[in-house]
């Protein structure tokens, strides 16, 4: 990758953890393993519009930057877990604070939203 003039080499790294943990898959999954352990089946269940192969990606993601621990059970049939590992859990206090910022303000970008349409449309 190109440095970008004004930012560090290391502005990449931080610009890849950002791409991961902040798609709209990888924040629904850490949204509700919050909430408790979840089987695979529960999770899909629970997020509307996930395909069985992006929530399989998303979890290997998640597990790969440590954000989720997967726990296979010797059970038949097979059991596996999905949890938050204490480093998944400080993510989820950040995006508690933007899902809060989201909902304190959701009339006012509503307003801009509609103002911009009418104004493009116009």
């Amino acid at each position: 990758m190109t440095p970008v003039e004004g930012y560090a080499p290391e502005d990449c790294a931080v610009r890849q953890i950002l791409d991961r943990v902040a798609d709209k898959w990888s924040l629904l999954v850490i949204a509700l393993l919050e909430r408790r352990t979840l089987r695979f089946t529960e999770l899909r269940q629970r997020i509307d519009g996930i395909s069985q192969r992006m929530l399989t990606v998303t979890l290997r993601q998640l597990e790969r930057d440590g954000l989720v621990r997967r726990t296979v059970h010797p059970v038949v049939p097979p059991r596996v877990d999905y949890e938050l590992t204490p480093l998944g859990a400080t993510l989820h206090a950040t995006i508690q604070s933007l899902v809060t910022w989201t909902e304190d303000h959701q009339d006012e970008i509503a307003a801009a939203r509609a103002a911009y349409d009418e104004r493009v449309a116009g």
